[in-house]
C-alpha cells in the first residue's frame, strides 16, 4: 500500500490546488479567532471600542462548513480528472466534437447550499472556495497540447442579479470574469450594457469559461430567479397549507442555469434562501440534479441546549470580551443569548458586539446581562419580529419572512 496516494498525479489542472487536507486540518483552516493585544482591558474605553471591531471577524466552523469544504474539493478535482489535458476527450470537448464530457451514467456535479439569512452560508462558501482551492486563477507558462501560456480559472462566484433576467446574469458573469482574470474578451458586450441576444451572450461566456478550464461556478442568491410574494400576499396566505408559490422572473435565465448543470462541463454550486432552493426543486423537479453532490443546510441552532451552540459556538465568542470583569458562560447566559437571537449565528455575534459597545460607551468595566437586553432593544430592535417568529416556530409567522421558509430535506443525496 502506498503512503503517498495522489488521485491527481500528473494532472496540470490540479497541480496548483491546495493539498487535500485531513478533517482536523480543514477545521483549523476554517477557524478565525480575533486577536486582541495583551492587557487591552486597561486601554481607555473609547480606544477599546475600536479594537472591539475585530470581534466581527470571528468565524466558528459549523458542520455544514466542513461538509461543504469536502464537497467542493471532491467536485473540482473530479471535473479536472475528466478534463485532464492529456485526454483526447478534453480537446474534443473544447472543439465541440463531443456534446458532453462526462460519462452518460454519471450525474451532473452540482451541490446546493440553503438556509435563512444570518446562518453563515455565504461566508461558508467563500471560506471553503478559498481554503479548499487556493488561488482563484493560475497561469501556466506551458500547457499540454498548446503553445504559449494558459490562464486557468479555478472558481468564480457570482450573485444572481435582483432582476433574475438572462441579460443581467450575462453581464454579471462577464464583469466577474474580467475582474478575476483581466480578460478583454467581453469588453464589447460590457461597453453596450444592453444585450439584444442575452442567450448568445451567456453561451459566449460559457464557451470562454470552458476554454479557461473553470472548475466550479458558484451562483449565489438563486431566489432572485423567482418573484417573491409581497408581505401583503404572504399575510393573505396565513392558515393555508404549503409554502408560497414562486413564479419565474424570466424563462431564459432559469433554463440556461439548468442547461449548464446538465452539461457538467464544470461543477455548479447554487446557494440562497430556502425559498429559492425549494422553488428550484418543487417547480422544476431539479432537486436531484442540483443536489447530486449534496444539499448543505445552514440552520439556526435548535435551542439553548444545542451542543453545537453551547459547546462549540459560544466558548470562542464568550472569550472575546474587552471589559475588565467578564461574563462567564453559564446556562443562564446561553439561554438569554438564545432568547434574544433565536439561535441565528450572525445575530448572536452582532448582539455580543453591541452589548460590549453599550458597556464601553457607558464606561462600564463589567459586561452584564442587561447590556445584552439593552442592545437587543435598541441596535437590534428591527430584527425583533423575525426573532420572535423563529422562536415561535409557527409556520404562519415564519412565512411572513421569505428568508425563514423551511428547508428542503437535507438528507437528500444521490449515490
Amino acid at each position: 500500500m502506498s503512503d503517498s496516494w495522489d488521485p491527481d498525479e500528473g494532472n496540470i489542472l490540479a497541480s496548483n490546488l491546495n493539498l487535500i487536507k485531513t478533517p482536523e486540518e480543514v477545521l483549523a483552516d476554517l477557524i478565525t479567532n480575533p486577536v486582541f493585544p495583551e492587557g487591552i482591558e486597561d486601554a481607555p474605553h473609547h480606544i477599546r471600542l475600536h479594537y472591539l471591531m475585530r470581534l466581527l471577524a470571528l468565524h466558528v466552523p459549523s458542520q455544514p462548513d466542513q461538509d461543504l469544504w469536502r464537497t467542493i474539493e471532491l467536485v473540482v478535482r473530479e471535473i479536472y480528472r475528466c478534463r485532464d489535458p492529456r485526454l483526447n476527450t478534453t480537446w474534443a470537448d473544447l472543439s465541440g466534437e463531443v456534446p458532453l464530457l462526462r460519462r452518460p451514467d454519471s450525474p451532473p456535479l452540482a451541490a446546493a447550499v440553503g438556509g435563512p439569512s444570518g446562518t453563515g452560508k455565504s461566508q461558508g462558501v467563500k471560506r471553503c472556495l478559498r481554503g479548499c482551492l487556493g488561488k482563484q486563477t493560475h497561469r501556466h507558462e506551458s500547457f499540454p497540447g498548446l503553445h504559449g501560456p494558459v490562464l486557468q480559472l479555478v472558481y468564480l462566484s457570482v450573485e444572481i442579479p435582483a432582476s433574475g433576467k438572462a441579460k443581467d446574469l450575462a453581464l454579471a458573469l462577464m464583469d466577474a470574469s474580467k475582474e478575476a482574470t483581466g480578460t478583454d474578451r467581453f469588453d464589447g458586450w460590457l461597453a453596450k450594457r444592453v444585450l439584444k441576444n442575452p442567450l448568445q451572450a451567456l453561451e459566449e461566456w460559457h464557451s470562454w469559461a470552458r476554454s479557461h478550464f473553470l472548475g466550479i461556478l458558484h451562483l449565489d442568491e438563486v431566489q432572485n430567479f423567482f418573484k417573491l410574494q409581497t408581505l401583503k400576499q404572504r399575510l393573505q396566505r396565513r392558515g393555508r397549507s404549503g409554502e408560497p408559490e414562486l413564479s419565474v422572473q424570466e424563462d431564459q435565465a432559469i433554463k440556461w442555469f439548468l442547461s449548464i448543470v446538465n452539461k457538467g462541463q464544470y461543477a455548479v454550486l447554487a446557494s440562497g434562501t430556502n425559498d429559492g432552493i425549494n422553488a428550484l426543486g418543487h417547480r422544476f423537479s431539479t432537486l436531484s440534479r442540483i443536489t447530486s453532490m449534496g444539499f448543505h443546510a445552514y440552520e439556526p441552532f435548535r435551542d439553548a441546549d444545542d451542543p453545537a451552540f453551547v459547546l462549540i459556538f459560544l466558548p470562542p465568542l464568550i472569550a472575546c470580551q474587552l471589559t475588565k470583569k467578564k461574563l462567564k458562560l453559564t446556562t443562564t447566559l446561553s439561554a438569554e443569548i438564545f432568547q434574544l437571537t433565536a439561535g441565528v449565528p450572525r445575530i448572536i455575534v452582532t448582539l455580543w458586539f453591541m452589548a460590549q459597545r453599550v458597556a464601553l460607551s457607558l464606561r462600564h468595566d463589567e459586561l452584564r446581562l442587561d447590556h445584552l437586553r439593552h442592545a437587543s432593544q435598541t441596535f437590534l430592535a428591527p430584527l425583533a419580529p423575525a426573532v420572535a417568529a423563529l422562536l415561535s416556530n409557527d409556520p404562519d409567522r415564519l412565512r411572513l419572512y421569505e428568508d425563514f421558509v423551511r428547508a428542503v430535506d437535507p438528507s437528500i443525496w444521490i449515490a
